[in-house]
């Protein structure tokens, strides 16, 4: 893999748009960032300064950016990584246009879709500080690059909650999982354990139930999830359900061995030997950028009106960050569609000219 100078997104060399530059050979995502590459190669002077920021790589940033694209405003995507939430679903069904299509081809979709079509400039990168700043906001990104815009969006989507037990942070994808893996595999014929007793722990179970030796249902109090589902998974015969127990230990060196758990309120702990945990309990916004900016509600979610925009001027949010209604990947699609228009609209009422 070969990494892109201007966005910083990992390209493979088979495929990739290349061009060479003072004797060396340079790889790109998109014809996009090879233009702007060779602009800034001769002026010497990247970028800074934009209409509209987005950050957040998930359904709702890269659909408010293609949008941004569509109404050819200045605009800069800022993300970390792309595909949000979704690159975990092993399963959307009914997607407009899809009956099935799993979380990794969908993004892969979007991804196509915004450097290759709808281009905008993009860049690989985490945001730390967000300031106001005269007539906007000014951005500053991992790498200490700052950025100005005039409008923003936060699509930054949620996280899932953690148990915070000791060797959680080291053991991650080397047996400790959040939600569905794509590669079902890693845990064929083995004991696992799913850790949560809402509908999303036990749809991990019913994906997991055919494939897996023995599943170990973990859950702090009763189960929550929905009546008919835990009536159906209480029939699996390799199901063995530990309500009111919490995880205490992740064993395991390079990968992980067995976890123990303990009775609520009680000393003596339990030693299970799974090489799988798939911790599903719940997840949290990612809204601290702008807590200091924005109204939140008591969940942290940005709270937004019908045209996405929050209770500060020219910011915008869209996606599981806020609290629109269901938190769906269709909804968060068209959520960051609406955010672009209204900061589209945004710019316009400002009166400031310029492209848009």
């Amino acid at each position: 893999m070969k990494r892109d100078p201007v966005c910083n997104m990992d390209v493979g060399e088979y495929g990739a748009i290349t061009v060479e530059c003072d004797g060396l050979l340079y790889y790109f995502c998109s014809e996009g960032c090879k233009e702007k590459f060779l602009k800034e190669k001769a002026c010497k002077t990247p970028r800074t300064s934009y209409d509209l920021i987005i950050i957040g790589g998930g359904p709702a940033g890269l659909t408010a950016a293609v949008y941004a694209s569509t109404l050819k405003m200045e605009a800069l995507l800022i993300t970390k990584e792309l595909g949000g939430q979704a690159i975990d679903s092993a399963k959307i069904e009914n997607y407009m246009g899809f009956d099935f299509i799993t979380g990794p081809e969908l993004i892969e979709k979007f991804q196509q879709q915004l450097v290759r079509s709808h281009y905008i400039d993009h860049l690989m990168s985490e945001v730390e500080k967000i300031e106001p700043a005269e007539d906007g906001l000014n951005i500053t990104t991992s790498k200490l690059t700052k950025y100005f815009t005039r409008s923003l969006i936060i699509a930054t989507g949620m996280t899932r909650r953690k148990l915070n037990v000791e060797g959680e942070e080291r053991l991650q994808r080397r047996g400790i999982f959040y939600g569905n893996i794509q590669d079902i595999s890693f845990v064929q014929g083995e004991d696992v354990a799913v850790v949560g007793g809402g509908n999303s722990a036990l749809q991990v179970v019913e994906n997991l139930h055919s494939v897996a030796k023995k599943i170990y249902l973990i859950s702090d109090f009763k189960l929550t999830a929905d009546p008919v589902i835990i009536e159906r998974v209480s029939r699996f015969e390799n199901l063995t359900k530990y309500e009111g127990f919490k995880i205490v230990e992740f064993s395991g060196e390079s990968a992980l061995s067995g976890i123990a758990v303990r009775k609520k309120a009680e000393e003596k702990t339990v030693k299970l030997p799974v090489k799988g945990v798939f911790i599903a309990i719940g997840l949290q916004p990612n809204s601290s950028l702008v807590s200091h900016l924005v109204r939140l509600n008591e969940k942290g979610e940005i709270i937004i009106q019908n045209d996405c925009s929050t209770s500060y001027p020219g910011i915008f949010a869209s996606g599981d960050v806020t609290n629109a209604f269901g938190k769906r990947i269709v909804i968060a699609s068209g959520e960051g569609a609406k955010a672009a228009l209204a900061a589209r609209q945004y710019i316009l009422n400002k009166g400031k000219g310029g492209k848009v």
